[in-house]
């Protein structure tokens, strides 16, 4: 298959290099200087100790990767999906797309497939790859396993059985919206579960943030359209422990320097890359809210997030709430 990656970052590097020894893979950077330093070096400073093989065509021109793709993955952050979306519009009005991005639009709290929908209104075939999956280890060529996801169920099969790898595995679903949410929602609790780590409180304690977590996920998601069980597989309970428990998850890191009293501006700053969910927190507050859907570990970390509540505080918010059926 000819792929057209948009997005050099951590994970459309990864991708690249996981799909190059079967597939014709075309790797777009925005930035020229990095495109041409990409060529040159073959290295990424979101990937270190991994080499980008030498048949991964690097280009710093988008039309020259969007041309003659059969496929074209967005692999931005979700902020840049819109945007990206929009030029391969101008490109090609109806491309075959997919996503590789999780969370919501900041601006408009729209899920990535909604955003699609708008920009790229007359694609082809449209879906979304997402999974437990940190990017090094997938460009290392550790075993993962994914889910690609489309509402055309022929599509989502046959794109599925055609990425897949003995080392990167592709399951395929017809939930496009259960897969995005949980890839989403999982992030808003992967900071709680940062805050319990930063406050040692305990492994007890972080186990029952991701049980409690894959309660509230599967709430609103089942009142956003997604399938219950969805939220039970890997891109639900899968994605959530990995965030939850994984030294390389950038969402957990949040909430550990939170719970050591570090600012948010300041965490964003050092981080370097995309938290995603400090967007979806406050985005699936506003569509629990909206929905009477009840999630209290959400709020307790919008309350630590926006409105400058210390994370002990939120922590006993939630010891505090009245006993209940499970």
């Amino acid at each position: 298959m000819d792929i057209a990656i948009l997005g050099a970052g951590a994970w459309g590097s990864a991708l690249a290099v996981s799909w190059s020894p079967t597939h014709r893979v075309r790797l777009w950077t925005r930035a020229r200087v990095d495109a041409d330093s990409l060529a040159r070096t073959r290295t990424s400073r979101y990937l270190p100790g991994v080499t980008i093989p030498a048949s991964v065509a690097i280009v710093g021109e988008i039309e020259a990767a969007v041309a003659r793709a059969q496929l074209v993955v967005v692999a931005t952050s979700t902020t840049g999906l819109r945007e990206t979306a929009t030029r391969v519009h101008a490109i090609d009005r109806s491309p075959t797309i997919a996503w590789a991005c999780k969370g919501f639009e900041s601006a408009t709290s729209l899920l990535p497939h909604q955003v699609v929908a708008q920009a790229l209104p007359d694609a082809r075939r449209a879906g979304a790859l997402s999974g437990p999956s940190f990017a090094l280890e997938v460009a290392k060529g550790l075993p993962t396993a994914l889910v690609f996801a489309a509402d055309d169920r022929h599509f989502a099969d046959a794109t599925a059985a055609a990425l897949n790898s003995p080392r990167l595995r592709i399951y395929s679903s017809d939930d496009l919206p259960g897969v995005e949410l949980g890839g989403a929602l999982k992030n808003v609790v992967a900071i709680a579960a940062g805050i319990s780590d930063g406050l040692s409180l305990g492994r007890n304690a972080r186990a029952a943030l991701v049980t409690r977590g894959l309660a509230e996920i599967s709430r609103l998601g089942a009142a956003m359209g997604g399938r219950p069980e969805t939220f039970n597989g890997l891109t639900g309970l899968g994605d959530l422990v990995l965030t939850c428990t994984g030294d390389l998850s950038r969402n957990r890191d949040v909430g550990v320097r939170l719970a050591r009293g570090q600012k948010l501006d300041a965490i964003l700053a050092e981080l370097g890359h995309v938290a995603e969910g400090v967007h979806s927190a406050r985005a699936a507050q506003e569509h629990a809210r909206s929905r009477g859907v009840e999630m209290p570990i959400t709020e307790a970390v919008c309350a630590v997030l926006f409105e400058g509540r210390p994370a002990t505080d939120a922590v006993q918010q939630l010891l505090m709430r009245d006993p209940r059926r499970e």
